[in-house]
């Protein structure tokens, strides 16, 4: 599995955020002085699936780049479903959010993504310049 760091700007949200979330994300980040979970993108469009907290985070500290794992969104394995009870959210309406910047509500969806990395633990002094390697290879983490 590769994680690869891509200029923050070259992202897009497809929800909002909740601010006490923000501002608890960003406290941690600051303490563990590493981004632990790549944020999960869509390697197509560079939709964010997973990390609207993160990169929100990452933007406002100043940092220049964030660590991603790029998905096929179409792919059938990675799903997508809706947080709370009785809504439904497709994967149609994750694309159009976040291609049109008309975002949805915080915490709307859940994306499943097979595999998904944990514990890259990437030292948020790479984020600041355009590393000389701007790939983690790395084996499968849990």
């Amino acid at each position: 599995m590769t994680i690869t760091l891509v200029p923050i700007n070259a992202l897009r949200q497809h929800e909002q955020i909740l601010n006490e979330n923000l501002m608890r994300v960003q406290r941690d980040l600051v303490r563990d002085g590493m981004v632990k979970d790549p944020i999960i993108v869509d390697q197509r469009t560079m939709v964010i699936l997973d990390g609207h907290h993160r990169y929100n985070a990452l933007k406002r500290m100043g940092y220049k780049y964030v660590p991603v794992y790029l998905v096929d969104y179409s792919s059938d394995h990675i799903a997508v479903t809706a947080w709370r009870t009785g809504e439904h959210v497709t994967k149609a309406e994750v694309m159009r959010a976040g291609l049109t910047g008309n975002l949805m509500p915080a915490k709307t969806s859940r994306h499943v993504v097979p595999d998904r990395p944990h514990g890259v633990n990437v030292p948020l002094v790479v984020l600041k310049e355009k590393p000389h390697d701007d790939k983690f290879h790395l084996g499968p983490h849990r």
